[in-house]
């Protein structure tokens, strides 16, 4: 069924406003980078700067397959989502440019960094780790939610 098809169950699309409200209150999601043997998905926290950007923090290995997918790619996608129940959810899919960003201009991200939520095992390897910060720059953006009951399902007024 199509979203247009699902309106009828209460789904609906979500404006640009609410969009931007669900990533600012949201820490975490799924990127994916395109692979030969298909997708590669990986869960990641994130920065965002409240418009059309959003900051992940790489921690790498000497061999990191999400480092060399990253580079060989200009386009990336980026699925947010939070499921409180079947009838109260959200998600936004984005798909933007995905960019090395120049440690020169990490100073500048301190701000959204702070505000990134990090696995704490993190913060003592990041220490002995490589790190790089890529960007991903918004160009189309997709929000859907369900908050309610189907129309179906409301008890009847009386």
């Amino acid at each position: 069924m199509s979203i247009d098809e699902l309106r009828e169950y209460g789904l609906v699309k979500m404006d640009e406003n609410e969009i931007e409200g669900f990533l600012s209150s949201q820490k975490t999601g799924v990127l994916g980078l395109p692979a030969e043997d298909g997708p590669y998905l990986l869960p990641i926290s994130y920065g965002y700067d409240g418009h059309d950007r959003l900051y992940f923090t790489y921690l790498l290995g000497s061999n990191s397959r999400k480092q060399t997918l990253s580079e060989a790619t200009d386009t990336a996608r980026f699925l947010v989502y939070k499921v409180d129940t079947p009838y109260n959810w959200q998600s936004v899919l984005l798909t933007g440019h995905l960019a090395a960003l120049p440690e020169t201009e990490w100073d500048t991200l301190d701000e959204i960094s702070r505000t990134a939520w990090r696995p704490a095992v993190f913060e003592s390897a990041t220490l002995s780790g490589d790190v790089k910060v890529y960007e991903l720059q918004i160009d189309e953006q997709t929000g859907i939610k369900h908050e309610g009951l189907p129309p179906a399902l409301e008890p009847n007024e009386m």
